[in-house]
């Protein structure tokens, strides 16, 4: 599903690119706050035993300080050396980041996430979306387990490119400028297209549709433009349009018939939530924040301070991610082997899910961090290379 592509206007051959020397796959590890850094100790293990059954690369995961604690600590939410190294890795894999009681003294949380994805340029937010059997289900259409769709959210401008410069007046009114630019539209679009395209050859859907308020905002008929410029060149792939506010209410009423949606930054943040809520909570929202050069990848939820620490979090989508990040270093190292791995990943964790074998706490079971994560392991036997 996530590939990595080359830049605009380059050779689509350079997408796969195998690694000189055969080293080790560096990944760099920013654990974060809360249970943050509890799904990231249970991916490191996952991914460690996953390698112990052969068969892929070698992964260097080595970990760096960041996120609201270290910032009440140290006086840096994310400290240049991790900076450093989260650009010269091979992938970043991400925990989450920022606590209520930590503020800058603006008044605004750390979120070096934001920050990460200016510096790395990761432009292209990917949130897929699909049931597993075993998880709640939020919606009685029997269609909804059908559900199998990715958000693809343009994260470098947008209402986002406000943060840090808006303005009040005079404590009566205040300002927050959203750009929407062509070179950001048009990229995030032809990836989305891209992804259609991959989607399509694997028989899953992938119309692509365009998620604006065109109809009340220029900035956005100006997105609906480029998007247009884009989706000529890709006359195979079905396009479509919706309002942000209609689809919101589509995701609810008839998910099933979603393939791939683009959208601007703040439109995205908020559906993705609602997305997450489909298919039972942000536990198993797993993402991939990608740019030309460099791939992050996350869990979408955040770090639960009111569960940190007793050992309850569900790791799923933390594990996802972990396979969205082998699944893109696959397609940009040309390597099959990590994309086996990856859907090695998911196939132990469809089973963990479906057979009852461990439930999460989230969803009513008794089945806490440690548990999910022993369940997972002994099932990547189940789900071979």
């Amino acid at each position: 599903m996530v590939q990595s592509h080359p830049r605009e206007g380059g050779d689509p051959s350079l997408a796969g690119r195998p690694r000189e020397g055969g080293g080790p796959i560096t990944i760099a590890v920013l654990p974060g706050d809360g249970i943050g850094r509890e799904v990231m100790d249970a991916c490191l293990e996952l991914l460690e035993a996953l390698q112990a059954k052969g068969g892929m690369p070698r992964l260097e995961c080595t970990k760096y300080d960041a996120g609201a604690q270290h910032y009440a600590k140290s006086g840096e939410a994310l400290p240049a050396a991790t900076l450093d190294a989260a650009r010269k890795a091979d992938a970043v894999l991400f925990g989450a980041m920022g606590w209520p009681d930590i503020r800058y003294p603006d008044g605004t949380e750390p979120i070096p996430q934001l920050d990460l994805r200016m510096a790395l340029d990761l432009y292209a937010g990917v949130r897929p979306i699909r049931w597993f059997p075993g998880l709640p289900k939020v919606l009685s259409d029997p269609r909804a387990e059908k559900m199998d769709f990715v958000l693809i959210r343009e994260q470098t401008e947008g209402l986002f490119y406000a943060r840090g410069k808006g303005k009040v007046e005079n404590d009566a009114e205040a300002y927050d400028t959203m750009q929407i630019t062509r070179r950001g539209t048009s990229r995030v679009s032809e990836f989305a297209f891209r992804m259609a395209a991959q989607r399509a050859a694997e028989g899953r859907p992938a119309k692509v549709t365009c998620i604006d308020k065109s109809n009340v905002f220029t900035s956005m008929a100006f997105f609906r433009k480029v998007f247009d410029d884009v989706a000529a060149k890709h006359p195979l792939v079905e396009k479509n349009y919706a309002y942000v506010d209609a689809m919101a209410l589509d995701m609810v009423r008839k998910p099933w018939t979603l393939g791939v949606m683009v959208t601007e930054n703040m439109f995205g943040d908020i559906l993705s939530d609602l997305a997450a809520g489909l298919i039972g909570g942000m536990g198993m929202a797993s993402s991939a924040d990608i740019g030309d050069d460099h791939g992050l990848f996350q869990p979408a939820h955040g770090t639960a301070p009111d569960i940190a620490g007793q050992g309850k979090a569900n790791p799923s989508a933390m594990f996802l991610s972990a396979g969205l990040m082998l699944e893109w270093l696959a397609h940009r190292h040309d390597d099959p082997r990590l994309l086996a791995a990856a859907r090695r990943i998911e196939k132990a964790l469809e089973h963990v899910l479906a057979n009852k074998i461990a439930v999460p706490t989230e969803y009513g079971g008794a089945a806490g961090t440690a548990a999910m994560t022993s369940a997972v392991i002994a099932a990547l036997d189940v789900a071979p290379a």
